[in-house]
């Protein structure tokens, strides 16, 4: 007797929702949940259940099998971490409250690891000895943890998640180079195998810190990401970065003077005011800087008034950790006044001017005085202490500045991957050091490379979704086949239990749907699962002699021979997802 034990539906821990959880926003955390992958235990933190930790597996092995083609060693590092690791990197304070600290029985500090940079370096710093041993890459699959301050989307923004994250050593920074170029072709191929759209971004570096990187995003209406790309050529980079050229209009240079703006704030309400393009108008926002060489300086910062600031690149300028929009007292202190504060006349403030602005005449500006604005600013006469840099944020329909005859685009992305040099950033204070060439003490240079693996499994239903629910590309889903029986008869249980047991015979997973349920709810839970291909068994098919087929991807229903039944699931398994 063949015995199916947990393949059976009725033995198998997939229980299913009707109903959309009221907690879940985006489709792929109501999908997640409503077919059976996932379940909440708190905020942040989830159970992968039987399904879900076959699709989890089945994406690691990809990432794995690419990985391991790349050069790079697996290896398993601790989740906790001692505090005196982070402390000599001098991230213990600076990461912030996303570090779970906490204390062991013996008062020693510790945290949860949310990446893995100083424990890898201390492990290198031990072990390394020669240029010889050089290079190395090495990854592991791990849970991590950082305590977001608002968790949400599911699996796409959790505090508990699972990461591929890999780290090399360098002798020199030529050799590091050929390494991330390794990397982000390595992980080209493996959103490819994943089946995903994806984008590969210039990226800011964050908290992790070096000299270069990059985001790979996949291509989705939810997410968090917004991504400027060119019409006409490869340049694309994170809106935190993004760099754009815009047309300007004419303006007329013309003496500076006040007008009346009474209780008009905004910059459109003023613009239509005076008659103005919000162009013209001159957007003058007020920060206060926090850490770096000008912690707890107050700074003005200009853009025109249809930009919007980047304070990604305002923090970048000034080598800050962060910035923040001052209060109404510290706008009072530099002679402003809120609602109408203007780059002239203040007092003891730097002030920052976006490139856009430059020699710019004809603006409008607040007058730093209640219920008035000014006419006429000329940017080189009026505001003589300035800075101009790069701050305003790349918008859709502005030039490229890579190429000049492209426009820029702005989608939203799903950041599943990043790819950072590190230089020695790491490597200088943990003291990853060994003998060069010339018998000399050299610090090494560092690259990492990490994979959100459980975020994948949210983007991937993000992408291959429909109204039905999951439409899992082939290779990912947790079985290529469900066998549904429809009817109670003997003949129907023992077709179904030949055709289960040559299926699986052939190579496939195979569920099998015995369950008493209606044909429809059966029906129903495989097209929520995205299970790739039904077969369905019922006594007016085998009358004839045949079963039904139907692939999901496409949505054909076909019936077929008994004896044809394992060559039509190889051919609908070859067809593709959409």
């Amino acid at each position: 007797m063949v015995r199916f034990s947990l393949m059976r539906y009725s033995q198998f821990f997939a229980p299913t929702l009707r109903d959309d959880p009221a907690d879940a926003e985006v489709i792929s955390h109501k999908l997640l949940l409503r077919a059976g992958y996932i379940r909440r235990v708190t905020s942040g933190v989830y159970d992968f259940l039987p399904l879900g930790l076959k699709v989890l597996r089945k994406i690691e092995q990809v990432v794995r099998e690419e990985m391991d083609h790349a050069g790079a060693q697996e290896l398993l590092m601790p989740t906790v971490q001692p505090a005196e690791l982070w402390q000599r990197s001098g991230r213990w304070e600076k990461y912030g409250k996303e570090l779970l600290r906490f204390n062991d029985r013996h008062g020693h500090e510790s945290c949860l690891g949310p990446t893995h940079e100083e424990v890898v370096c201390d492990l290198m710093a031990r072990e390394l000895r020669s240029y010889k041993q050089l290079p190395i890459n090495l990854y592991q699959i791990q849970s991590k943890f950082r305590d977001e301050v608002r968790p949400r989307f599911g699996l796409m923004r959790g505090r508990e998640f699972i990461m591929k994250d890999a780290y090399s050593f360098h002798a020199d920074e030529a050799c590091l180079k050929r390494e991330y170029d390794n990397m982000f072709a390595t992980y080209q191929r493996i959103f490819t195998r994943l089946g995903l759209k994806f984008r590969a971004v210039q990226a800011d570096n964050g908290s992790i810190g070096g000299t270069a990187s990059h985001e790979f995003h996949v291509l989705a209406d939810s997410g968090e990401d917004a991504i400027a790309h060119c019409s006409a050529c490869d340049y694309a980079a994170n809106v935190e970065l993004a760099v754009s050229k815009r047309h300007m209009i004419a303006s007329v240079d013309t003496p500076l003077q006040e007008v009346e703006t009474v209780q008009t704030t905004a910059v459109v309400d003023v613009a239509a005011l005076l008659g103005v393009d919000a162009a013209q108008m001159v957007k003058t926002m007020v920060y206060r800087v926090q850490g770096g060489e000008h912690d707890g300086a107050v700074v003005v910062v200009c853009v025109r008034g249809d930009d919007c600031v980047q304070e990604m690149k305002l923090t970048r300028f000034l080598g800050a950790d962060d910035v923040r929009l001052a209060d109404d007292g510290d706008i009072e202190k530099i002679g402003g006044v809120k609602g109408y504060v203007g780059p002239q006349g203040l007092q003891g403030v730097q002030i920052v001017i976006d490139e856009s602005l430059h020699e710019a005449v004809g603006l409008v500006a607040g007058a730093n005085v209640r219920d008035r604005h000014v006419q006429g600013l000329n940017m080189a006469r009026d505001i003589a202490a300035a800075v101009y840099t790069d701050v305003r944020e790349a918008r859709a329909g502005d030039q490229c500045f890579a190429c000049d005859h492209g426009v820029i685009e702005i989608s939203r992305g799903i950041e599943v991957g990043h790819v950072f040099a590190l230089g020695q950033v790491y490597a200088e204070p943990m003291g990853v050091m060994f003998q060069n060439q010339d018998g000399k003490r050299a610090t090494a240079t560092m690259g990492c490379y990490g994979i959100g693996v459980s975020r994948l499994m949210a983007a991937i239903v993000e992408q291959c979704n429909d109204e039905k629910g999951i439409v899992w590309p082939a290779h990912l889903s947790p079985f290529d086949v469900v066998v549904i029986s429809v009817g109670k008869s003997t003949e129907v249980e023992e077709a179904a239990a030949a055709l289960y047991g040559q299926l699986q015979a052939a190579g496939y997973q195979v569920l099998w749907d015995e369950r008493n349920e209606r044909p429809g709810v059966k029906f129903k839970d495989a097209e929520l699962m995205g299970l790739p291909v039904s077969i369905v068994v019922g006594d007016r098919g085998l009358e004839k002699g045949t079963i039904e087929v139907r692939v999901r991807a496409s949505g054909e229903q076909k019936d077929v021979t008994i004896s044809a039944c394992v060559e039509a699931v190889q051919e609908s398994l070859t067809h593709p997802v959409f």
